[in-house]
């Protein structure tokens, strides 16, 4: 993949060159729009609300809108003079621990990967953020726009991630959220085993964006002519407010637990036992001459 940024990550005394590249990639299904009459792509135009009339670039300016209708205008001359230096070092400013960090903060994954001769010191950070099981914070400028951003370890790679600043995020106590008092003992137990039932390693390739999917079906048949018919969807309305919670739990716990032996493949240990019972009384019943031709 293409790079994104150069340049090079420090702590302390020791820096490191390395490359900023692309750790997630996009997959969602783009669309342009078209006049239906004659599929002609349409063009967005830049429409004045004063007079309706199209806006070319030469005449537009830059707002920021301080209240309702009112605007301060921002030249190029007032963007320069904002501009941060385009440093091409992130500076570890600190070392914290992970659990510390609210995940809200993290925003888009990159690989740092290091340039050529700097693999020495790419290893040596890595490492050492490994067994101290640390973060390191810094800041980095790319494309204009400061970034927080936290350098971790990910396998034998060292990934940063761009992070939000702490008055991006809102705060908790903006919202009302119900109080753990309104939980029953034995509907926190029963919720408690539907959890254990349904726990499981965690495999990404498990879960695909089933409606991206059935799009492309449907793109693939329109392009070949045809039409495809996708299977319809649980259509069972699901209840404003759960009124019977101990019974949909225990529904949930049968479900989870027949899931769980279909995948293991093996029978409940109840299961096995009776079929052995049967086996056995099956056996004392028959002929024991049967028996004997058998295992001749």
């Amino acid at each position: 993949m293409a790079t994104i940024w150069k340049g090079s990550v420090a702590f302390g005394l020791v820096n490191i060159p390395v490359e900023l590249k692309s750790a997630v990639r996009s997959e969602h299904i783009s669309f342009r729009l078209l006049h239906a009459e004659d599929l002609s792509p349409v063009r967005y135009e830049r429409v004045c609300e004063a007079d309706g009339e199209v806006v070319p670039w030469r005449e537009i300016v830059k707002g920021y809108e301080y209240a309702k209708g009112k605007f301060v205008v921002l030249t190029d001359e007032d963007f320069k003079a904002a501009a941060l230096e385009q440093s091409k070092t992130i500076e570890i400013l600190d070392f914290v621990k992970e659990e510390e960090i609210d995940p809200r903060f993290f925003e888009t994954p990159y690989y740092l990967v290091p340039s050529k001769g700097a693999e020495k010191g790419y290893a040596l950070l890595r490492e050492a953020i490994r067994t101290s099981e640390v973060v390191g914070i810094g800041k980095v400028v790319i494309r204009q726009s400061q970034h927080l951003a936290a350098i971790r370890v990910v396998e034998d790679a060292l990934v940063l991630e761009l992070m939000r600043f702490h008055d991006e995020l809102v705060d908790a106590d903006d919202y009302a959220f119900p109080k753990a008092d309104l939980v029953r003992p034995q509907e926190l137990k029963m919720a408690e085993q539907l959890v254990a039932n349904l726990a499981e390693p965690f495999d990404p390739s498990k879960y695909d964006d089933d409606y991206r999917a059935n799009l492309m079906r449907i793109i693939r048949a329109k392009m070949k002519g045809k039409r495809v018919r996708l299977e319809a969807g649980d259509d069972e309305p699901k209840d404003a407010q759960v009124l019977d919670l101990m019974s949909r739990l225990q529904a949930s716990i049968g479900k989870s637990s027949a899931r769980a032996r279909r995948s293991s493949g093996r029978a409940p240990a109840k299961a096995r036992g009776a079929r052995k019972v049967r086996a056995k009384a099956a056996a004392q019943k028959r002929p024991r001459g049967a028996a004997r031709r058998r295992s001749a």
